[in-house]
């Protein structure tokens, strides 16, 4: 299988592990699943030139906002299955070592503490939620959740390409 199939197929299984992580921490830990509505609307603003807001909750909703915010994520994930094996090269897939796809998740933070949460209102790394500290651990760990669904995928249809 070639590097750049194999890069998609890492950031699908990355973010399909995030996405059993938030329907986990709902399950057991009572905690909300993410509103992809509201991804999906910014999203949609974004494409109209308007990043930032207020409150993306203010702005008037899209037509299939919330398949828009799914599409997005997933998209995301995409992108960075694949930049993560640009980056360091498909000889990365002789041995798959999980420190520098860790280092990777966790960097690729930056994208939704510096541009779609203040887009969105929330303040740069969710400074204007209610606990930005919770809010910041929690992102942290979903993204080590995505790392290890992307090694696992790695591990799983990788190998010397």
């Amino acid at each position: 299988m070639d590097w750049l199939t194999i890069g998609v197929l890492m950031g699908l299984g990355g973010t399909l592990a995030m996405d059993l992580w938030a329907l986990l921490l709902r399950a057991f830990a009572g905690m909300p699943l993410p509103n992809w509505g509201n991804v999906g609307r910014w999203s949609a603003q974004v494409s109209r030139g308007r990043v930032f807001h207020e409150s993306i909750t203010a702005v008037a909703p899209v037509a299939g906002e919330t398949g828009i915010g799914w599409a997005v994520h997933y998209g995301v994930g995409i992108v960075y299955g694949v930049l993560f094996l640009a980056i360091v090269g498909p000889d990365w897939l002789d041995g798959m070592p999980f420190l520098p796809l860790w280092v990777f998740s966790i960097l690729t933070i930056a994208a939704g503490w510096f541009l779609l949460q203040p887009g969105m209102g929330l303040g740069w790394a969710a400074s204007k939620t209610d606990d930005p500290w919770r809010a910041r651990r929690m992102g942290l760990i979903a993204h080590t959740v995505f790392a290890l669904g992307m090694w696992v995928v790695a591990l799983v249809v990788g190998g010397p390409v």
